[in-house]
């Protein structure tokens, strides 16, 4: 770390605290006029730069160097292609396919450019730094051969932007911009890759690249009406609003600041600003990078109202809307608050949701240094981040399943959907929140194994430790020169009286209060060590809204239930996932630890047989459950008899059934003389599904001649979007569905009657046809029953 890197940190945290600024990005230095907050508050403390932190042995370094291993696999070229072609330039590789082939092109190369920049800056790798300066280079080639700073990679984006959007002719939804998915979603990824770039690796021209982009966003939007403007926020624009800010940091031009608050949509922004939770039916990654602008702009410009918003954001997200391993959301969108019993499946927990809020957590820290925001900071990393990735492989989560019996679904790398982007930063930086410095004292956040080195104070600090499987950690001063500080030591939350403090093994007088920090003062000497030693309690957490469904914790770390690796693709029948049948509320009465295996239990009360508990983020290919239904005796009983019940319907079904569909993974293999018209296949809660959007889909089925006939349907409620179809066999109507007002995550069966005179041929044609802009669908299974 040299000094330029230092100095250029320290200026950023000055920049809160005098009226101008001069931050050096690699060159020329450049003045902000960003003005001392209006209420005067000033940052408590600001994070380390990632060059000041070296990761040491430890879950966390395995998962940089993994993530080391898939940044390397892409090719830069290819991310490009489209860059390319869209100025008028010959690609110099084929692009790639996933979303990438798709109207979100682009996306990626952001995501990329910044996965880059935060790794090079990690570890040093000179690999990653050229890969970065080429890839600006080639931005710059493909903004100069467009001439007027527009630089995209999605299909005829400047001339929508152009000649429609920016003449007010728009056409928005959630994320389509006149037949654009999203298209300042995509220039947000680019921008904020340039800015990485830029503040990372020093590359003056990412700065320019950046800075010309925005001038031709300013002149493309500038005719518009506020109510214009409004309506083209409906669409998704990711965190336009915070690099824009940044823009404005890094050159002191004030109209990035004004083009910053262009985008600011007044219809989420303004009732979380007055503390109103307006967040059921939201798109969760859609409204997190909007608070996170604000957080930012309210450091450059002192804005309280700006700060309240993203500060009650934050509140109501991680105390009324997350789940146990600090993620939230299902299918995407968030749900009523406290409401989570019934929002569990194998699309809860988008990844890209928690790579935002730990941004926004970051923000929030340095202004007051609250523990609670360092303990969520923690909770979601290890449960939800560090157990995104796969072990092996290093492919990342798009769904953080919590479905009971459920199965964590790994991603093709070469599918460029969002969570891959963010996944390519998420494991690039695990450095980042580990030590935050403040004005004589230095936080110690959380317990990564790594070597701080703070240059201006002469510190040197080396953190060792096996946590989060280590219940402790160790910290050595390790600098020639005493240094007078302040040590800010978390106590987690999750602590308790077991929890000590020994300095150069020497116990700490002061109490040990969990869910605070520890004040430590000295003149730190080498050789002087602090030693945290805390066992990790055993406690559960229920659900907000069902005290009867539970998990389990271990200290910082989810347990989840290890069923093994599946033998079939599809997940374990929920009828068959286990309950707890406790004597004792103590769980750590009824866990029976493990010798060979760190954190890791039987748990001796789990019906019908005792089940293995490990951390959420050693399980990687295994069938798991974190959540669990709690019982007493006489309900244990009865759902046995539930269960022997439902095995017996079962079975009568199987005896009826003449034949039966279960939806393929794709139309190739479906079979059943398969016909279709816009359909859609994909898996929910680990079950094949197919659907249609304004279209419909046909299968050929068995029956019995000239006899009638039942036609059995299973359908699932939750999913987004109007469905409202018609159900029908040899083109006659059996019923009119709409499934749009069905609960989330409800299954059920819908039995039809087909008369005896459709059954002539022994051959019936079933076939699902949606209404206009309707879906039909999602059908997850059909059958044709004997009738009794």
């Amino acid at each position: 770390m040299n000094s330029k890197h230092s100095m250029k940190l320290l200026y950023r945290f000055l920049s809160l605290l005098i009226p101008v600024l001069i931050i050096s990005c690699g060159g020329p230095e450049r003045q902000n006029s960003g003005t001392l907050p209006a209420d005067n508050s000033v940052p408590r403390c600001t994070p380390f730069d990632l060059g000041e932190v070296t990761l040491l042995e430890g879950p966390f370094l395995d998962a940089t160097l993994l993530n080391v291993k898939s940044l390397l696999q892409y090719e830069p070229d290819r991310l490009l292609a489209k860059f390319r072609i869209e100025a008028g330039l010959a690609p110099k590789a084929e692009h790639y396919g996933g979303w990438e082939g798709m109207t979100l092109a682009g996306h990626s190369l952001g995501h990329y450019l910044s996965g880059c920049s935060l790794m090079y800056r990690t570890t040093g790798d000179p690999r990653f730094l050229e890969r970065v300066s080429y890839m600006v280079e080639e931005l710059n080639l493909c903004q100069q051969a467009n001439g007027q700073g527009y630089i995209g990679a999605f299909p005829d984006g400047q001339r929508i932007l152009e000649e429609e959007v920016g003449k007010g002719i728009i056409h928005a939804s959630s994320f389509d911009l006149n037949g654009i998915w999203a298209p300042f979603y995509t220039m947000h990824k680019v921008m904020a890759g340039l800015r990485d770039a830029c503040h990372l690796c020093d590359n003056e021209q990412a700065l320019r690249v950046e800075s010309k982009l925005a001038d031709w966003l300013r002149s493309c939007l500038a005719g518009l009406t506020e109510e214009q403007v409004q309506e083209m926020l409906q669409c998704e624009h990711g965190g336009m609003n915070e690099v824009l800010a940044d823009l404005y940091a890094d050159t002191g031009d004030e109209a990035y600041l004004d083009l910053s608050g262009k985008f600011y949509h007044h219809a989420i922004l303004d009732p979380l600003s007055r503390g109103e939770d307006i967040l059921s039916g939201k798109h969760g990654n859609t409204q997190i990078p909007k608070l996170i602008g604000l957080a930012r702009r309210y450091e450059l410009t002192g804005d309280s109202t700006d700060r309240k918003a993203a500060e009650f954001f934050w509140d109501r997200v991680v105390h009324h809307h997350s789940y146990v391993n600090g993620s939230h959301g299902f299918h995407e969108y968030f749900g009523p608050p406290d409401s989570l019993n019934q929002r569990l499946g194998s699309t809860t927990s988008e990844s890209c949701n928690v790579y935002n809020m730990l941004k926004l957590s970051t923000h929030l820290f340095s202004w007051t240094a609250a523990p609670e925001v360092a303990d969520y900071y923690e909770n979601a990393l290890i449960n939800h981040i560090l157990s995104s990735q796969h072990p092996e492989t290093g492919q990342v989560l798009y769904f953080h399943s919590l479905q009971m019996g459920g199965h964590k679904e790994f991603q093709d790398p070469f599918a460029f959907t969002c969570c891959i982007g963010t996944g390519m930063e998420n494991h690039s930086k695990y450095g980042e929140a580990i030590y935050f410095r403040g004005i004589g004292e230095l936080f110690v956040n959380l317990f990564i194994a790594s070597e701080l080195r703070w240059e201006e104070e002469g510190l040197i600090l080396r953190q060792e430790t096996g946590f989060p499987e280590e219940q402790s950690t160790r910290l050595r001063f390790i600098n020639e020169e005493p240094v007078k500080l302040t040590i800010q030591l978390r106590i987690p939350s999750w602590a308790d009286a077991s929890c000590a403090v020994q300095i150069n093994g020497k116990k700490v007088k002061d109490p040990v209060v969990p869910g605070s920090y520890m004040s430590l003062y000295r003149n730190w000497r080498k050789g002087d060590e602090i030693v945290l030693d805390m066992p990790f309690p055993i406690r559960v957490e229920p659900m907000p809204d069902n005290p009867r469904r539970i998990a389990i914790c271990c200290g910082p770390l989810v347990l989840a239930s290890d069923f093994g690796i599946p033998s079939e693709e599809t997940p374990v029948n929920t009828q068959e996932i286990p309950v707890l049948v406790p004597i004792d509320p103590d769980p750590s009465s009824w866990l029976v630890p493990l010798p060979h295996e760190q954190n890791t239990y039987l748990n001796s009360i789990c019906r019908p047989e005792g089940a293995v508990l490990r951390p959420l983020y050693k399980i990687s290919n295994q069938l798991f459950t974190v959540y669990w239904d709690v019982v007493d005796e006489n309900g244990w009983q009865a759902l046995l008899r539930q269960r022997k019940a439902h095995e017996q319907e079962q079975a009568r079904l199987e005896q009826l059934t003449m034949d039966r569909i279960q939806p393929a993974d794709d139309p190739a293999s479906q079979g059943h003389d398969f016909r279709s018209e816009n359909p859609g296949f994909y898996r929910f809660d680990g079950f094949p599904c197919i659907e249609s959007r304004t279209g419909w889909f046909s299968f050929d089925m068995r029956v019995k001649k000239g006899a009638a006939a039942g036609l059995l349907v299973d359908y699932w409620g939750g999913f987004r979007g109007p469905r409202e179809f018609l159900v029908k066999v040899n083109g006659v109507v059996l019923a009119m569905e709409d499934l749009s007002g069905v609960p989330y995550n409800q299954r059920g069966q819908v039995l039809y009657d087909i008369p005896a005179s459709l059954t002539s041929t022994g051959k019936v044609t079933v076939t699902f046809e949606s209404s206009p802009n309707h879906y039909a669908g999602p059908v997850f299974g059909v059958r044709t029953l004997l009738t009794e």
